[in-house]
């Protein structure tokens, strides 16, 4: 996120693309404090889009969308441990939210997260977080790193009994969902 000029959380987007450069054994290093230059103070978010010779920045106003219902979906399969500018299994998953704002996807009975964002869950008085997300969020890592969420495995029944849902991501920083609701297929 860059808001009045300032990119935030950079230490932990360094972190994860170092982690994804190494991952996809990519020998160049980009960094992002030196490359990363805000337009002006309005509310943007940045793409940082790069392979192993070159890169580029894309600023795009942020515009939050408002997300008060996610549905259940199931999918063993699908990948996404990096971001990457094809989303087009998430979007597949996306189209099948019924009615709902986004979807919350559910592996091997444990959940992960939605299209946009980490979540988590306030049960016993603490809040938790999936242990397996699809992509581990800068967010989340800073929130986890701060004692703030915990990871766990969480099942759809943790889901649907939690008095509390938030979502978390690089643009929103950690918000409860108004009246929470979670809708089975």
């Amino acid at each position: 996120m860059c808001n009045q000029g300032v990119a935030h959380h950079l230490f932990y987007h360094q972190r994860r693309l170092d982690s994804t450069l190494q991952k996809f054994n990519i020998s160049t290093s980009y960094n992002l404090s030196e490359l990363i230059n805000p337009p002006d103070a309005a509310l943007y978010r940045c793409r940082f889009l790069y392979d192993e010779a070159q890169c580029s920045i894309e600023y795009h106003p942020y515009i939050p969308k408002k997300i008060i219902s996610l549905r259940l979906i199931q999918d063993n399969t699908i990948k996404y441990s990096s971001k990457y500018s094809d989303r087009s299994s998430l979007d597949k998953l996306f189209d099948a939210r019924d009615g709902c704002d986004d979807i919350l996807i559910v592996q091997n009975g444990c959940l992960t997260d939605t299209t946009i964002a980490n979540i988590a869950f306030f049960i016993n008085n603490q809040w938790f977080t999936p242990e397996t997300p699809l992509l581990e969020g800068t967010t989340r890592s800073r929130l986890i790193d701060e004692g703030k969420i915990t990871p766990a495995v969480l099942s759809i029944s943790d889901a649907l009994k939690a008095p509390k849902i938030a979502l978390m991501n690089a643009m929103i920083g950690f918000i409860e969902m108004d009246n929470g609701i979670i809708a089975q297929t």
